[in-house]
């Protein structure tokens, strides 16, 4: 059972808070503790707010122990991307080409973070412009992923530092973004919960886009009701983002607390199976007999494509919208740019107008047809990755990590990427439960079930303890 309190979930914390057993102030200093012990080599961090914070975590504790707490959340620590601005702070996007910027503003989830009386506690790394599910960055630095101590593997990306940083203990909570993984990859190979959010559920004023029509900020947490304390805190309408007054709201703490009881879950089909490590797939397997076991009905699908097809198309769409956004660095060749994002992205620079406007009429195609397959399922449970993190310097970057992840963006669902065990080599595998648009209450509900009914509670990386 884990006592330490930089590892303690968010729900956890706010029990010790209130029985006055911790402070917010005696949490921070675990964390800063672990981040000046481990910090240099992890490299979760591009920047720590170490005084802010702990002023920060003074007010907190004074006030709870006043009484005077706002809500569950009040004194719990939070890591952002940096792709979120926060004034007067240093917002790079992940590239050398950006240093020395300062936001004029602060994103709005960062503002409802505060509302919530949240401590951030820094900015983390990101895949340069949010651009690649391995979690590289060639010029900022790649993050070191705790599950492994003597080998270099991928973080997962791009939210790869808050992958890091929630897996390590240096903080409790973390902010990703997710255009066709970004949010479940990190979560997936770090070992934690991570929440891919409805387009438009999550504001994104103030974070710096990748592709505008798929970006999602999402929680990345140590437990599933942790995500949901997020989910309920960040979301809702923002006048400075039109879509937040698209999807219909739902508090998913009560149906989350149904458990699997009744669910009815959608097995992917056979085809998908193919090229899926084999460790993968029996820890697969072994998480459907766990549902199924908690009552559960647990049911094949026919879906209108293989699963891994669309993570071509998605990367395309991907592509043209970042290249619209970054071809100014991305064509000049002495901008201090990762080399492997500059080549994906210039992979775009010949889309036409009409290309781009079929892709985006055959996602709405694709959105009618995965939302009519899952009609009879309330979520499809799926592998999230084909494979434990790989070792950094044996990745392609040619290929991609999201095979089964880009799928969601493209048909625009939202998901819940959970662990469900470790390979023979002690690496973190995970399974995403894929919900409708607008059904994060489902999604949650579903992993919260298997969170309890498996027994599951996130080790201590053994190296980074």
């Amino acid at each position: 059972m884990v006592t330490d309190p930089a590892f303690l979930p968010a729900h956890s914390l706010a029990a010790a808070f209130d029985a006055g057993a911790l402070t917010p102030s005696d949490v921070l200093e675990a964390q800063l503790n672990r981040i000046a012990k481990h910090g240099e080599k992890l490299s979760a961090f591009t920047e720590v707010y170490a005084e802010d914070a702990r002023q920060a975590a003074a007010c907190a504790t004074d006030a709870i122990q006043r009484g005077w707490r706002i809500g569950p959340l009040h004194g719990v620590t939070i890591a952002l991307k940096d792709l979120c601005e926060i004034k007067g702070r240093e917002t790079r996007g992940g590239t050398a080409a950006n240093a020395g910027r300062l936001s004029t503003y602060t994103a709005t989830i960062a503002e409802r973070a505060l509302a919530a009386g949240m401590i951030i506690i820094g900015k983390t790394h990101t895949v340069e412009f949010a651009m690649g599910g391995w979690g590289t960055n060639q010029r900022m630095g790649t993050p070191w992923n705790p599950w492994d101590s003597d080998t270099h593997r991928a973080p997962g990306g791009s939210s790869s530092g808050s992958g890091v940083a929630v897996a390590a203990g240096l903080t409790t909570t973390a902010i990703g973004t997710d255009t066709g993984g970004s949010v479940r990859l990190p979560a997936a190979w770090n070992g934690h919960f991570g929440l891919k959010t409805s387009l438009g559920r999550f504001s994104v004023h103030g974070v710096l886009p990748l592709a505008e029509s798929l970006d999602t900020p999402g929680p990345m947490t140590r437990s599933v009701e942790d995500a949901a304390l997020l989910y309920n805190a960040l979301q809702g309408p923002d006048p400075n983002d039109l879509l937040t007054y698209r999807p219909q709201y739902r508090d998913p703490l009560p149906e989350m607390r149904l458990g699997l009881q009744g669910m009815r879950i959608g097995v992917m089909p056979d085809r998908d199976r193919e090229g899926v490590s084999p460790e993968i797939l029996n820890a697969y397997d072994a998480a459907l007999k766990v549902c199924e076991a908690a009552g559960a009905h647990v049911t094949n699908i026919e879906l209108p494509v293989p699963i891994k097809d669309l993570a071509g198309p998605v990367g395309h769409i991907i592509h043209a919208e970042g290249y619209a956004h970054y071809s100014h660095l991305v064509d000049d060749l002495a901008s201090p740019l990762d080399e492997d994002v500059r080549a994906r992205l210039a992979s775009a620079r010949g889309t036409a107008a009409k290309d781009y406007v079929l892709a985006k009429r055959e996602q709405q195609r694709l959105i009618k047809a995965f939302h009519e397959a899952m009609a009879n399922v309330d979520v499809l449970l799926t592998p999230t990755t084909t494979e434990p993190a790989p070792v950094v310097s044996e990745i392609d970057q040619k290929g991609t990590p999201a095979l089964f992840t880009r799928a969601v963006n493209m048909a625009e669902m939202c998901a819940c990427a959970a662990p469900i065990g470790f390979s023979t080599g002690g690496l973190p595998l995970s399974a995403q439960f894929i919900a409708a648009y607008g059904s994060e209450p489902l999604a949650l509900r579903a992993a919260w079930g298997y969170e309890k009914a498996s027994g599951w509670e996130i080790p201590v990386p053994g190296a980074f303890r």
